[in-house]
């Protein structure tokens, strides 16, 4: 029996510090590209969890119940049926992951051309949630502030109470 069959929660690879205000789950491949973009923006300083999904398939099925966005990086030199990497359509395949999924922010190489960044509409469009940001490689210093101030503004709008409460 997997662990999703089982229903086992996973636990944030770094925790939130403070109050939690929402999360990322991000996939690395080997060239680690994604996690030193994730590693330098210290998500976890500002509340957010960060989940990250496995690798290898022998590794233990990431379970997240919490709502998160999603940074994935894009596969298959802009091959639009390649680009989304075969973890992460795993990881979305598990309704109770894709539950929780409120947006994506993808990488790319801008040499894939139309492709750039193709994962982050390819998962925007099948999960029905904003492409929130795209970024080339490892990402910039820039990038890095784009998304650590966009993540930040989208969960503290995300917990905002709805109406007046008449």
């Amino acid at each position: 029996m997997s662990e999703t069959q089982t229903g086992a929660l996973s636990g944030p690879l770094y925790e939130a510090q403070g109050e939690t205000i929402g999360a990322i789950v991000f996939f690395s491949s080997a060239s680690e590209n994604t996690a030193r973009f994730v590693d330098s923006c210290h998500f976890q300083d500002e509340g957010i969890n960060v989940y990250r999904i496995p690798l290898r398939p022998k590794d233990p099925a990431l379970n997240v119940r919490e709502p998160y966005v999603l940074i994935v990086p894009t596969y298959g030199g802009g091959s639009a049926h390649k680009a989304v990497p075969t973890q992460v359509k795993q990881f979305l395949n598990d309704p109770g992951n894709r539950e929780y999924i409120r947006g994506v922010i993808a990488s790319g190489n801008s040499n894939f051309g139309e492709g750039y960044c193709i994962a982050g509409d390819i998962i925007s469009a099948k999960c029905k949630v904003p492409f929130m940001y795209r970024f080339e490689l490892m990402g910039t210093p820039e990038d890095q502030t784009a998304v650590r101030q966009g993540l930040l503004d989208f969960f503290s709008k995300a917990r905002q109470p709805v109406g007046d409460g008449v």
